[in-house]
């Protein structure tokens, strides 16, 4: 058989390609029925590995991978350039791969990066689940999650606090009088969303005294078409809320421009704050209030975290949260 990929024998041993990985490269950290899976399935296809290939793995190919939802995202990109501006500062290449936030994907891609001898991997999905995790803690190099929360805090990230965050922006809305604030979430399921941003929102409602009501809660998924969607659901509410909360502004453009079309008037009508702080606040009209996440920071300082990890360089903290605040625009009185 010719061409025989590293892939191909992964698939043949029913294993990771990481693992196969391991296996060629001697490494010790793999089970002795593991090896022998692995080695038989090499001896079945008549898989060759590249001798080049092999000496790298004791040697540095200066190659980082980036692992990122959705790069056509406006706050993805800043993130991204981010990352990209460091690591030419420190000397590296970036392979970058979009994983359309889907769990198989992301697995895949990781185990591709580790097939190819990255030095180390930025990793930034939505739902960071206890099979990410066991994966990331497997990898032969190290990892850094950028913009991504691992609730365990084993894997080394950067982030801002977002509970924190959310706290701020409904305690300011609800110290401006309002009483009924809509919160239009991103995807339920990620933890950013489900654990942290939700916990600031409920936390402040709670101390300021106001009941919970789930039907201010709208599920959207960060895109234009989503906000538009939410506030439609939003319209329909018999009591009204008097602000809106939006968990990123892509999906707060929508919100606006929703309520615009239906004749309601911001802030007037709604006041609305949203999230990231990206290039599309100052954009739209009325400009947008939103948190300010520093998101190009985000990356540089997860990359440059990367780089010491990967150079064996003392690191203070894994766990790293960048400062945000709120910026006052035009959607908020």
């Amino acid at each position: 058989m010719t061409n025989v990929t590293i892939y191909d024998v992964a698939r043949e041993a029913n294993v990771s390609m990481a693992t196969v990985s391991r296996v060629v490269n001697g490494n010790p950290n793999v089970k002795p029925t593991t090896r022998k899976k692995v080695l038989d399935a090499i001896e079945r296809l008549g898989y060759r590995p590249n001798a080049v290939a092999r000496g790298l793995a004791s040697k540095k190919t200066t190659t980082v991978g980036v692992i990122i939802p959705d790069i056509s995202s406006t706050f993805f990109a800043e993130l991204a350039r981010g990352i990209e501006d460091i690591a030419t500062m420190y000397k590296y290449n970036i392979i970058l791969s979009n994983s359309d936030q889907n769990k198989e994907k992301e697995l895949h891609l990781l185990n591709t990066m580790l097939g190819k001898q990255v030095d180390g991997i930025v990793f930034m999905g939505g739902n960071i689940t206890e099979e990410h995790v066991e994966e990331f803690k497997r990898s032969p190099v190290p990892i850094v999650l950028a913009a991504s929360v691992d609730l365990t805090e084993t894997i080394p990230s950067v982030n801002i606090n977002y509970e924190q965050a959310v706290f701020d922006v409904i305690s300011m809305l609800v110290e401006k009088g309002h009483r009924k604030i809509a919160y239009v979430t991103g995807v339920e399921t990620e933890p950013i969303n489900k654990v942290k941003k939700t916990a600031g929102y409920m936390r402040a409602l709670e101390e300021a005294g106001i009941a919970y009501d789930e039907d201010l809660i709208v599920e959207g998924d960060y895109s234009y078409d989503s906000g538009i969607e939410a506030f439609e659901k939003i319209d329909e509410l018999e009591e009204k809320p008097t602000a809106i909360f939006v968990a990123a502004d892509e999906m707060a453009l929508g919100v606006i421009h929703g309520a615009q079309d239906k004749g309601y008037s911001i802030p007037n009508d709604f006041e609305i704050v949203g999230f990231d702080n990206t290039r599309l606040a100052v954009m739209v009209r009325p400009q947008l209030t939103t948190v300010v996440q520093p998101t190009y920071d985000i990356g540089a300082v997860a990359m440059r975290l990367l780089t010491k990890l990967m150079n064996k360089e003392e690191v203070e903290d894994q766990i790293v949260e960048l400062p945000h605040r709120i910026e006052y625009r035009q959607t908020t009185k």
